[in-house]
């Protein structure tokens, strides 16, 4: 029921005395309370009903109504009994933070006005609404084998008559009704993803609603755990712990439920029964992320050992513990391939490697598989910047060398890339790099600075999801790996560091330059209209990286370094 409603019913003996714009608020219980901190015996949307007992003295009043107000009821109504009238200090405390507030006049009973709203919200709540949350939470609380989100959905379509799926980020079904009409396609899919990602970026209100010819869509998001639930219509937005987080935090990572139908239109009623099913959902997202913690601790504790040169045989005895639960059964070792993706956003956040980690896992799942999750079979770590898949492949034969085999850079994005591109929204960025198969723990290391350097290789194309695959990298980059970090960095420096402080001081672009006589194959002019540069010009600053290095860049040798050098750095 709505606020304004209880003012239009004379028995209440309410009178306003402010927040006047939020009576549409809706009442979905009532309390009555004397307590100085009642916030723990309230859910939201309550008419708290108070007989000042609580107060002492005018500096009690502005933290009640904060907890209150944190605790996002609906109104507060004040007794006259106890003081004769409601105090002015609670009356601006409650125009402070916008909350409603009632004075009840002394000759009503507090009773009187609970079991008038609780006649309310039960007769609203009644019938089939009323059965249906209570199934659902009986489903979903007794575990997987109440069925999990599938039987929550079938629930909505025998109940409501309501045909609803849950969705990855990137448009990928994870659950459905079990009935024979078909879902939606993998365009309309993931043009709801699509359209989901973007709204949330943009902060809009749930349920967004997404026309797709001549059927609308209606999207919730699927809260996890430790993020605020979504915020119902008419109700305030939280103000408490998790209200400031950035949204990028999890954008990429929440799921969402379809509902195929209009909400525009939803008596609250119906909504909230649906942002109750998201809740409801939510549980099995977090049951799937516990699930994956064993997976993701060896993933870490692997990568670990590669990063810091452990020895191979004990490496191969991490990979033998991690086989039996990647792909159980398996009776030869795996093949492995690692991919490496990265999540950078505009701003320069540098700390994404958590994003990358949850993102990975959902793109690593073929969107057309059925039963159980590859997902199940990918362990997928994560460092400060960047996540870290290991991926295992059965063995192949001796006749094959197994380049085709496994994952394959640009198949992972065929699905992905609209939804993920929403998501981004024109500020962010998401980078993959997929390695070769190796055999053998002796060949992670590589494998893992093969998957870097084609990453680095996405990173230089155009756009927001771009990928690249150890088949785009030239032979030299296969040998930069087994370069020791420190030859690197000295190699590196003598090099190019001469030219990187010209440029600071002068600003007189050595670099760009070198890079692009050396990708002209050292022709003047092909690399003089190619910089748009006078062909004098180009000699000039040629002849200054020589001068600033003592290369010579008619030589081969000199040439082949600098080409190595830059490409290291």
């Amino acid at each position: 029921m709505r606020l304004r409603a209880l003012l239009d019913t004379d028995a209440l003996g309410l009178e306003l005395l402010g927040g006047e714009d939020e009576l549409d608020r809706t009442v979905r219980g009532v309390m009555t309370t004397d307590l100085r901190d009642p916030s723990r015996y309230l859910s939201g949307g309550e008419l708290v009903l108070t007989g000042l007992a609580w107060r002492r003295d005018a500096a009690d009043s502005e933290p009640f109504v904060r907890l209150l107000v944190q605790a996002q009821v609906a109104a507060l109504a004040a007794g006259e009994a106890e003081l004769g009238s409601v105090p002015e200090d609670l009356v601006a405390a409650c125009a402070r933070h916008r909350l409603p507030l009632f004075a009840v006049h002394e000759s009503v009973a507090f009773a009187t006005i609970t079991e008038h709203v609780v006649r309310q919200v039960s007769g609203e709540r009644a019938g089939d609404l009323a059965a249906v949350v209570d199934r659902h939470r009986r489903m979903m609380t007794s575990g997987p084998a109440g069925g999990g989100p599938d039987v929550v959905l079938d629930l909505l379509g025998s109940d409501l008559d309501l045909r609803a799926w849950v969705l990855s980020p990137t448009g990928r079904q994870v659950a459905g009704p079990k009935d024979a009409e078909p879902a939606p396609t993998a365009g309309v899919r993931a043009k709801l993803a699509a359209e989901h990602l973007a709204a949330t970026r943009a902060g809009r209100r749930a349920p967004h609603r997404v026309p797709v010819g001549s059927t609308t869509y209606s999207l919730f998001p699927v809260r996890g755990r430790g993020q605020p639930p979504a915020t119902p219509p008419g109700a305030r937005a939280p103000q408490g712990a998790g209200a400031g987080r950035d949204v990028r935090e999890t954008v990429l990572s929440d799921w969402l439920l379809v509902v195929e139908a209009d909400a525009g239109d939803w008596a609250e009623e119906r909504l909230d029964l649906l942002y109750g099913v998201t809740q409801l959902i939510a549980v099995e997202r977090d049951r799937r992320d516990a699930a994956r913690t064993v997976r993701r601790r060896l993933a870490q504790e692997v990568l670990e050992l590669v990063q810091t040169g452990a020895a191979p045989a004990e490496i191969a005895a991490r990979l033998r513990v991690a086989a039996p639960v990647l792909l159980p059964g398996l009776g030869a070792a795996p093949h492995w391939q690692v991919v490496v993706a990265r999540v950078e956003w505009e701003d320069g956040d540098e700390q994404t490697g958590r994003v990358a980690q949850t993102l990975l896992e959902e793109m690593l799942v073929d969107p057309h598989a059925t039963g159980p999750e590859q997902s199940d079979r990918i362990a997928v770590a994560h460092t400060g910047e960047e996540a870290v898949a290991l991926v295992p492949l059965p063995a192949v034969s001796s006749e094959h060398d197994g380049s085709e085999a496994g994952v394959l850079a640009e198949t992972l994005l065929e699905s992905v890339r609209e939804p993920l591109s929403a998501g981004l929204d024109g500020d962010g960025r998401v980078t993959l790099g997929v390695s070769a198969a190796v055999h053998s723990a002796e060949g992670l290391r590589g494998a893992l600075e093969e998957a870097r350097h084609a990453r680095r290789v996405a990173a230089a194309r155009p756009g927001r999801v771009c990928a690249a695959g150890h088949q785009e990298l030239a032979s030299h980059v296969l040998l930069l790996p087994f370069v020791p970090d420190d030859v690197r960095r000295a190699f590196t420096a003598r090099l190019l560091d001469p030219l990187r402080d010209y440029d600071r001081r002068h600003r007189a672009e050595l670099i760009p330059t070198l890079e692009a006589f050396l990708d002209s194959d050292g022709s003047w002019t092909r690399c003089a209209n190619r910089l748009h540069l006078h062909v004098n010009t180009l000699r000039y600053r040629v002849g200054r990286i020589e001068q600033l290095t003592g290369r010579d860049l008619s030589r081969l040798e000199d040439k082949l370094d600098f080409f190595l050098a830059l490409r290291m750095s």
